[in-house]
């Protein structure tokens, strides 16, 4: 069905581990899967030791395929910026010390993990340590992450690849071997998810996952268990170092990585400011820390559960409140599950300049547009000061980061993945499922409804004082809100009177505005459901917005069943 293999214990290996015991099981921890709490492949891992009197050894590697100035995307961008990488490296330390409290250890590496591997399954003669060996890792699904975790198991004689990450179990999907008759749409998918799977329980964390081997049983090991590296050690230049290292008072909060500040941050959220009763009326905004649950670095990075999140939703319905908000972040995390699944059936099309649909659509590259883009600087506030926040923050809205979408593939008709692998680079919540999946469908490369965002009503419906733009964009901290959304209607007084003129302190529009012809009835400002997972913004000054309460109307409420 997916393009991994799995081997249990009855494959010859592993026969020969669950008959005399006293075999090395290595936990690969992949960057998806970094924490103890509902992790499938752990679990499993465990098990086997258990079972075999074998002994666990936990594994992470900073790939510098991944990692590093060096490491570049097919149109440039660093694959992992410095900022993702230093919460990558947070989140390590702390999956370190939640392992050492639990009796074990985490071997850390620079390496490719082949390398590493092929290291630690020898001896220092050249011989190899032990006959009893297994991998367990948690399956990926894109390309990239399947060619290396296929290089990593011909090491070992027997290898197993759990499914985890999503809130829902792939054999629990009510679709064929393949998902070949999975839509290609969300809202038939959510339905039929909804109406015929159940989400299973969390798991617990392991009570024990010692000991870990001597030097004699893993002779290579030692090097891997000192301190972890740093960003210069992974190959980041010193002003990329610097970069990572800022704090931005603007941005929406401090992201710290590691299991330990997740957990806290769903507790934070959910039960101490009880937030999630007002969750769907507040998740588009755009400025400050509590509008919306800011879980997404965390989900992507495996150190939160998205079953443990929708465990918390239940819990607060059952002891506070239900309504269209807890479920709605449910929701936001089946759009999250939708997109690792319809990564797996498409495979690699994903990928492709047409999308799954295989269109002959013919995108433009003007590197000048994208620079533009990039920086902040296309002259209209709503793009930029989007922009400006992710490059300063490594996050972004929900809301911007359609309507930057929108604007790049459909205004500049700039190829689409451009901005996917832009967005790689620099997101703090980067997952390859949800970032090319959004990319993909917002360029409208994947066959559901095209939504072509008029930017300027999408500014007066989600920010409607100018407050985050102005934020963003000290250019306009003068200009009045007529005019804040809209600054190439300034005359050339007003230009002067306001302290912006266009050209000089703020660009000129780099394409023409898009205003839709109202005579023709086509709905133009994109206000489709958040595609992300678990995100969402919105300001206080929108709380009072029509057009709000128009969504809030049209958006029916569904509902999802956990397991007991």
């Amino acid at each position: 069905m997916s393009p991994r293999t799995v081997v249990g214990l009855s494959s010859p290996a592993a026969t020969n581990i669950r008959k005399n015991g006293g075999g090395l099981i290595f936990y690969w921890f992949r960057q998806g899967d970094m924490r103890l709490h509902d992790n499938p492949a752990l679990d499993r891992a465990a098990a086997i030791c258990s079972q075999t009197q074998s002994k666990l050894v936990p594994v992470f590697c900073f790939d510098p395929r991944i990692y590093g100035d060096q490491a570049r995307g097919e149109f440039g961008s660093i694959k992992c910026g410095p900022r993702r990488a230093k919460f990558c490296l947070e989140s390590v330390l702390d999956l370190r010390e939640s392992l050492e409290k639990k009796g074990s250890k985490l071997l850390v590496s620079t390496e490719k993990p082949e390398d590493l591997f092929r290291k630690l399954l020898q001896n220092h003669d050249g011989s190899r340590i032990n006959d009893r060996t297994k991998l367990v890792y948690q399956d990926e699904v894109c390309s990239e992450e399947v060619a290396v975790a296929n290089k990593v198991k011909k090491l070992f004689q027997s290898s197993e690849a759990v499914w985890g990450s999503t809130m829902y179990e792939l054999k629990d999907l009510p679709y064929q071997e393949g998902l070949t008759d999975m839509p290609d749409t969300f809202t038939p998918f959510r339905n039929k998810v909804e109406k015929k799977s159940k989400i299973l329980p969390p798991i617990p964390v392991p009570k024990d996952l010692g000991p870990f081997p001597s030097t004699d049983e893993l002779p290579a090991a030692l090097p891997y268990l000192s301190n972890l590296p740093t960003l210069q050690d992974m190959g980041y230049t010193q002003d990329q170092i610097d970069h990572a290292n800022l704090q931005d008072p603007r941005g929406v909060m401090s992201f710290e990585g590691g299991e330990t500040a997740a957990l806290a941050r769903v507790k934070d959220y959910i039960w101490d400011k009880n937030l999630l009763r007002k969750y769907f009326d507040t998740r588009n905004g755009m400025i400050g820390g509590d509008y919306s649950s800011k879980f997404s670095p965390w989900l992507a990075h495996g150190n939160l559960s998205p079953r443990y999140v929708a465990r918390e939703c239940q819990k607060y319905e059952e002891q506070i409140v239900a309504n269209k908000s807890t479920y709605w972040l449910v929701f936001e995390l089946l759009w999250r599950d939708y997109w690792k699944f319809f990564a797996l059936k498409h495979g690699t099309s994903l990928f492709f300049p047409g999308g799954t649909i295989g269109s002959t659509q013919r995108w433009k590259h003007f590197e000048k547009n994208l620079q533009a883009w990039i920086e902040g600087r296309t002259g209209f506030p709503l793009v930029d000061a989007n922009m400006r926040e992710l490059a300063a923050t490594g996050f972004m809205s929900n809301r911007g980061r359609q309507n930057v979408c929108s604007f790049l593939a459909l205004e500049l008709n700039q190829d689409w993945r451009y901005g996917a692998e832009y967005f790689e680079s620099v997101l703090l919540d980067h997952d390859v499922h949800s970032n090319y999946g959004n990319w993909c469908s917002g360029a409208g490369m994947t066959g559901g409804r095209l939504n072509r965002f008029n930017i300027v009503k999408q500014s007066k419906d989600y920010d409607q004082h100018g407050d985050y733009v102005r934020l963003w964009l000290p250019e306009l901290k003068d200009v009045p809100t007529q005019f804040v959304h809209e600054p190439w209607k300034m005359t050339q007084f007003q230009q002067m009177e306001y302290n912006c003129r266009l050209g000089v302190d703020y660009p000129s529009p780099i394409t023409k505005p898009f205003y839709p012809d109202p005579k023709s009835g086509s709905k133009s400002e994109g206000d489709n459901n958040n595609r992300r997972g678990g995100e969402g913004k919105h300001n206080n000054s929108f709380k009072n917005n029509r057009h709000q309460r128009k969504e809030m109307k049209s958006l029916k409420t569904g509902s999802y069943q956990i397991s007991s």
